[in-house]
């Protein structure tokens, strides 16, 4: 007799996957920058959007990142997410002593996930970040259903352990990553007319705290 979860379980993964509901996403933008560095990888946020979504109603789709103001690079990117299917909170960047600069949004992540929590069923939260866990535990006492994507090792275990799926970024790296001279055919999700080619304007975000 076979014991293990996939034999044993009621519903297949992809029958689970269809109860999500609405979802909503949130995005840590500074975390997933340096996920897809340790991956190798550059995120093409189209083919992000629409694994997240799954082929579920989107309710909305959060990307909280750190900004300067003066690095038009970015923020022709940030302009380019707002008018494909994001909704972008942007905090400006502050000098530490070091030198460095970061801009924390764990706050905003957490208020917003709360905020909205009577309008959607699923959460998808790209972060790695264990702070965030007290806000996915109280989520899901609300009744939301929490899926975490983060890369592994860069994943609090505090975080997976308050999570009703967790999904590593490996796993999914080739549904999400852009392919080599590729071309931008559609058209902003947010109906919006189209844009010129992203990839003037997506580069790596390396000002992201």
């Amino acid at each position: 007799m076979l014991n293990n979860f996939e034999t044993d379980s009621i519903f297949t993964p992809e029958q689970v996957l269809e109860n999500r509901g609405r979802v909503a996403i949130f995005i840590d933008g500074s975390n997933l920058f340096y996920a897809a560095l340790q991956l190798g990888i550059e995120i093409d946020y189209t083919k992000l959007l629409c694994r997240l979504t799954g082929g579920s109603r989107l309710l909305r789709s959060f990307f909280y990142t750190g900004v300067d103001r003066t690095n038009e690079k970015q923020q022709g990117f940030l302009l380019w997410m707002r008018r494909n299917g994001y909704r972008v909170i942007a905090k400006d960047l502050v000098q530490l002593p070091d030198g460095s600069k970061k801009a924390n949004l764990d706050v905003e992540i957490a208020v917003d996930m709360m905020a909205l929590v009577d309008s959607y069923d699923t959460a998808v939260l790209v972060s790695g970040d264990g702070d965030l866990a007290y806000a996915v535990n109280s989520v899901s006492y609300r009744g939301v259903r929490v899926e975490v994507v983060s890369l592994r090792s860069m994943t609090s275990d505090s975080l997976i352990n308050v999570s009703d799926r967790y999904i590593d970024l490996e796993a999914i790296k080739e549904d999400i990553q852009k392919t080599p001279r590729q071309s931008y055919p559609y058209r902003p999700l947010s109906g919006i007319g189209f844009l010129e080619d992203p990839r003037a304007s997506d580069g790596h975000l390396e000002i992201q705290e």
